[in-house]
């Protein structure tokens, strides 16, 4: 089994290649530029240098969002095409399982990986690992970032946060979780596209024509409130 992993959900660009239980190559920048023009010559670079040519590839494993909605989409549309002229499985995998799942795998606690959403929003979930084997605790969501720290400063365990917005909200999530709120160090930001390879090597093909990205919408409820506040722009 030969797994390309593509990620260009947020401003980190990454692809991996994945072959059995070997990791044979990855490439990441973090860097504010054209995925668009970036993500083909960074996969024909990646195959040429690991010496594989497409007909190699035996899946496609792509970060499905939530993140940047132009940079979901790119991702997504070049994995669909690739998977569909290969005639291969096509596997999404949620942008902040990834993170989740680079940074926990040893920790003796819960993870929150975050992007920022603007406004005091955060795209975010919470995960832990059991038994070795990663595990959702709260599902992927758009919230405010107060109400969400709200929500764990009731949890038993440790917190691990990790991404690379974490800097934007770390003064209010100190301010409410304290000792209980761990974060993850600069090297561990960026999500790693071996990790997203290895997430979805052995999950079953998505149904490649209804496949679409996962963008998170804010709750009926939350979206009103928010709007009555005159956060955001009703329409």
């Amino acid at each position: 089994m030969t797994v390309l992993a593509i990620d260009t959900s947020n401003y980190a660009l990454g692809v991996a290649l994945l072959e059995e239980n070997q990791v044979l190559g990855e490439y990441i920048t973090n860097l504010k530029k054209n995925h668009s023009v970036r993500i083909m010559p960074a996969i024909e670079t990646l195959m040429s240098d690991c010496e594989r040519v497409p007909a190699d590839l035996t899946k496609i494993v792509v970060a499905k969002g939530p993140g940047s909605y132009t940079g979901v989409r790119i991702g997504v549309t070049i994995a669909k095409t690739l998977a569909w002229t290969l005639k291969i499985p096509l596997v999404g995998v949620s942008s902040l399982e990834i993170l989740a799942a680079g940074t926990g795998r040893y920790f003796d606690g819960m993870v929150s990986p975050l992007f920022d959403a603007r406004r005091g929003q955060v795209y975010t979930g919470l995960y832990q690992f059991v038994d070795g084997k990663l595990t959702v605790v709260k599902q992927d969501q758009l919230v405010m970032l107060d109400g969400w720290v709200e929500q764990l400063s009731v949890a038993d365990k440790p917190i691990l946060f990790v991404g690379n917005d974490l800097p934007i909200h770390k003064a209010k999530i100190e301010e409410v979780l304290g000792h209980k709120a761990i974060f993850a160090s600069m090297t561990e930001h960026n999500p790693r596209p071996a990790e997203l390879a290895l997430l979805g090597k052995d999950r079953a093909g998505d149904d490649l024509h209804s496949f679409v990205p996962n963008y998170i919408r804010l709750a009926e409820a939350e979206t009103k409130w928010l709007e009555a506040k005159g956060k955001i722009k009703n329409g």
